[in-house]
């Protein structure tokens, strides 16, 4: 579309989603946006035929979002 690679297109979601991750007031909401923008940059990392520093720090990024998701809902 555009002429626009589907590697480049799926690196402007994951961009996109992590900048409106930090619109986010809710603490919750900005976790939930901000792992779908770094999901979206581990499938960018593998498309880019395997970016491990890109790959790495996203789950990283994911890991940490998880650990306080869960911890929030478990003392909720």
């Amino acid at each position: 579309m555009f002429g626009i690679p589907l590697t480049e297109w799926v690196g402007y979601m994951a961009s996109l989603a992590i900048m409106v991750s930090f619109l986010m007031k809710n603490m919750i909401t900005l976790r939930i946006i901000n792992s779908i923008g770094a999901l979206l940059f581990v499938a960018y990392g593998i498309l880019l035929l395997t970016s491990w520093p890109i790959i790495i720090t996203n789950i990283f990024v994911i890991g940490i979002n998880g650990y306080y998701l869960a911890k929030y809902f478990q003392n909720k």
